[in-house]
């Protein structure tokens, strides 16, 4: 799911993330990609506390609803927008049965090794990344 979110440069250099679909969850950076890292992070987090707490989480709404929402108005102006992922564990990992090239298995193992995981904390955290670096247009 991607979550529009406003940027607005801050007053010390650096910049400030908030999500008009979570009013709360916000998040700061000196660059706006690490703004956006950070964001993603925040979101995810604020969502898992909601989860926790049996809170509905919000649909996503399109950029053209946040547009037309006159009660963000004030929270829009100056703000560049962009669109988060939100990636949430759910608590329930799942056995797969996946193919992949005994070369590209190996290295995975020794990458995963060498970073004290297992290979599906590895695999789970690099498709994690990949996911929002997709999503935040690297």
């Amino acid at each position: 799911m991607l979550y529009v979110a406003f940027i607005h440069r801050d007053e010390e250099p650096g910049f400030g993330i908030s999500f008009p679909d979570f009013p709360g969850c916000v998040s700061d950076g000196d660059t706006i990609d690490e703004t956006i890292q950070r964001g993603a992070t925040a979101l995810a987090f604020h969502i898992e506390g909601m989860i926790q707490d049996s809170e509905t989480i919000p649909a996503p709404r399109s950029l053209q609803e946040i547009e037309r929402d006159p009660s963000l108005a004030e929270w829009r102006k100056g703000a560049s927008i962009c669109f988060v992922p939100a990636v949430i564990d759910k608590g329930s990992p799942r056995r797969v049965n996946i193919s992949l090239d005994y070369g590209l298995l190996q290295a995975i193992d020794d990458e995963a090794k060498r970073r004290g995981m297992t290979r599906s904390a590895f695999l789970s955290s690099a498709a994690r990344n990949e996911i929002r670096e997709r999503n935040l247009g690297k």
